[in-house]
């Protein structure tokens, strides 16, 4: 096939398609507009590019839509083309994204537009959020609020700072009782609860769970909660990267209970041989920290250490 109909055949087909006749199905509870992320059993493909790009997060494979058929079935290039090919005009069985698009001011920049949100206050939506749904005790919110990392977002929502080493607010995560995603126009690097000259250092993968650990954890003095956000952009790689060159740390992989938060731990088991630190695996007995702290797990030793 010419080149000019790989590239109009490329724009026609939307890699859900690819996923809906692969039995995936759309997680709506962990997915963003810009990051649309399907699950089939324990598979996951995470959908970008406004369904013209894809990655897997727990490996490396990524791609467009043909390396997709690629990658789920098997073939080589010329087959993914004539499945593709059959996929024109295929109808999908659900809504790719049914939440309205967020407005915001273009003339605002991501550090201009948090600092123009209110901080939680008690008894406000993001408080009554945190304390009620995620449970997170009133001490923990406090000493967030307190070091400026959280703000109140819409319709009860809550943002949480992810800063650069300048202490730059780059982006944030924004969660709540029906909403899931990450700043418009803003750049994940990491959300940061605790000291931050600490020598250990606990890598989750939301800043929920990070609080909820150091909730878990007391928290202790010498610990650095940290939260990538869900995601493992370069950017956040580097940042961890630079937080464990640190003299005498030890890194500590508390990430989720499931096969991506092994994939994420052994990412950090290999940053901690190259900055020749400390590691442990530290793992949540239910799905997640918050799990454990809405379940009320208490028991020593926390977590499970490898």
């Amino acid at each position: 096939m010419e080149k000019n109909k790989i590239e109009e055949l490329r724009g026609r087909v939307h890699c859900a398609a690819v996923l809906e006749r692969s039995g995936f199905a759309v997680d709506l509870k962990e997915g963003t507009r810009r990051a649309i992320k399907f699950r089939r059993d324990d598979d996951i493909i995470i959908v970008i590019h406004d369904g013209k790009g894809w990655f897997d997060p727990l490996s490396e494979a990524k791609g467009d839509i043909f390396s997709l058929v690629e990658h789920l079935d098997g073939v080589g290039f010329t087959d993914s083309v004539d499945r593709v090919r059959e996929l024109v005009g295929a109808v999908l069985a659900e809504p790719i994204w049914t939440r309205p698009a967020r407005s915001r001011s273009v003339d605002l920049s991501v550090a201009e537009r948090w600092v123009r949100r209110r901080k939680p206050w008690p008894g406000s939506l993001t408080w009554r959020y945190l304390r009620e749904r995620r449970e997170l005790p009133e001490a923990i919110i406090r000493a967030a609020i307190r070091c400026d990392r959280l703000r109140e977002g819409p319709h009860g929502s809550m943002w949480a700072a992810h800063r650069d080493h300048s202490g730059l607010v780059t982006g944030w995560e924004e969660r709540g009782p029906e909403w899931r995603g990450f700043a418009a126009g803003g750049s994940k690097l990491l959300f940061y609860f605790g000291w931050d000259e600490a020598v250990r250092l606990c890598v989750t993968e939301a800043a929920i769970d990070a609080m909820s650990l150091a909730a878990l954890e007391g928290p202790r003095p010498d610990t650095l909660y940290l939260s990538t956000g869900g995601g493992w952009s370069p950017a956040t790689d580097e940042a961890i990267r630079f937080l464990a060159a640190r003299d005498h740390t030890l890194l500590v992989a508390a990430t989720d209970n499931n096969a991506q938060g092994d994939v994420y731990a052994e990412r950090l088991e290999a940053i901690a041989l190259d900055a020749e630190c400390g590691f442990e695996r530290l793992r949540p007995r239910n799905g997640d920290w918050n799990d454990d702290l809405r379940d009320g797990t208490t028991a020593t030793p926390l977590g499970q250490i490898e």
